[in-house]
């Protein structure tokens, strides 16, 4: 099959969501279909196709996550894709380029497939005042519902956007297929003892700490702030208990002043920015993923952790329940003294104890990589194809070798 996957973010940015789509890419390129990447760009002036991907002008939000930001209605754009020539349309994002994905599926007749993987309640406070939270709320789901309601099938990472769905309006069913995870990048084998030892002498860690870290970026959707708290409640010196946070954000200088506030910096390290590549040593310079984010929808950070062999330790959230088995991949906590609990436990464990609790993590996403995701979603494609078939292509609906290259 010919796809278009529609795109605010793409490489070279780094974030969940480009990482989703990039191990989807290579998926559905293994299994032989064809891929094109629509994407916003704020460093070119005009549309043009290199690398599978139709890069397009836009201006830079910084405001806003850095986000690029095209405008919605192109006709070099519509251009392109029809030349293109796409059996489906899968849109991820629901600002001008996610818009424009709906409005030329509608215009080629082409079925749409939206995968939703924000809980934007979770991020009005980077665009309204306090006051105007209420009215910027209501009008950010009288717009999101639009991609639903337009859409041949929603899918999302967790049950939470089940949830959000229904609260914005939409009576849609969300088919739940779980982030995917790049197993190869993240395997304990990728970083040498040497690396993550050079990490910690970095970071002042000692060698024989037990070292929990959070990867994200640093928002106030992510809860570091309740983390930091936590961890002041229940951890001191004496314990040999770390916290390494990796990432950077707009919080980052607040939550070093929490830090120094509540008089954890001697066990609390920020390593700032970490490039993706850059990231397998940092994880497996650690032995426990910790978090407290109540806005994430499956994680792809956590579950890089998981895939270096990191138990998981997650603050409760009935939507998000089935993400972490206790004993299996990690455990739930659900206030600061749990979790002090948790980090004990684990840190006292016999290494025998912890390598089998470690593989057992690792075990849990071993069918979380690019093959799987590209497989759940081929299905979806298939069958919303022969139930909605484009106008250009009624004549081919053979599977598997249906609109190969």
């Amino acid at each position: 099959m010919r796809i278009a996957i529609f795109t605010e973010t793409y490489l070279p940015q780094i974030n969940g969501v480009v990482t989703h789509i990039k191990i989807l890419k290579e998926g559905l390129e293994a299994l032989g279909h064809t891929v094109l990447i629509v994407t916003a760009d704020s460093k070119t002036r005009k549309h043009y196709i290199k690398d599978d991907v139709l890069h397009c002008p836009a201006h830079n939000l910084k405001r806003i996550y850095g986000l690029d930001l095209a405008s919605p209605v192109s006709r070099a754009r519509l251009h392109y894709v029809r030349e293109f020539a796409p059996d489906i349309i899968h849109v991820h994002n629901e600002f001008s380029i996610g818009l424009s994905g709906m409005a030329i599926a509608k215009i080629l007749h082409v079925p749409v497939v939206y995968t939703l993987h924000t809980m934007y309640d979770d991020y009005i406070y980077y665009i309204a005042p306090k006051p105007l939270v209420p009215l910027t709320t209501k009008l950010s789901h009288r717009y999101v519902r639009l991609f639903p309601k337009y859409a041949n099938v929603v899918t999302g990472p967790s049950k939470k956007c089940q949830e959000y769905t229904n609260e914005i309006g939409s009576d849609k069913k969300v088919e739940v297929i779980p982030n995917p995870v790049e197993l190869d990048s993240f395997a304990p084998t990728t970083s040498t003892p040497q690396q993550r030892a050079q990490i910690r002498e970095q970071f002042q860690i000692p060698q024989d700490a037990t070292v929990a870290c959070f990867v994200g970026r640093l928002g106030q959707e992510k809860s570091v702030d309740v983390l930091l708290r936590f961890w002041a409640q229940e951890i001191t010196q004496e314990d040999n208990l770390y916290l390494l946070i990796v990432g950077d954000g707009p919080e980052k200088t607040h939550l070093e002043e929490i830090a120094e506030q509540l008089h954890i910096t001697d066990t609390v390290r920020f390593a700032g920015k970490v490039m993706h590549p850059d990231m397998p040593p940092y994880i497996h310079a650690c032995d426990i993923y910790v978090t407290a984010s109540l806005s994430d929808t499956n994680s792809i950070s956590m579950l890089e952790g998981m895939a270096g062999g990191l138990p998981v330790l997650q603050l409760y959230d009935q939507l998000n329940a089935d993400q972490v088995r206790d004993g299996v991949n990690g455990y739930m906590f659900r206030d600061a003294k749990e979790m002090g609990q948790l980090l004990h436990r684990i840190r006292d464990m016999e290494p025998e104890e912890l390598q089998k609790l470690k593989n057992s993590v690792m075990q849990s996403v071993k069918n979380s990589g690019a093959q799987n995701l590209a497989n759940y979603i081929q299905t979806i494609y298939y069958t919303i194809y022969k139930e909605n078939p484009s106008k250009d292509t009624k004549r081919k609906l053979a599977l598997p070798g249906l609109h190969k290259k």
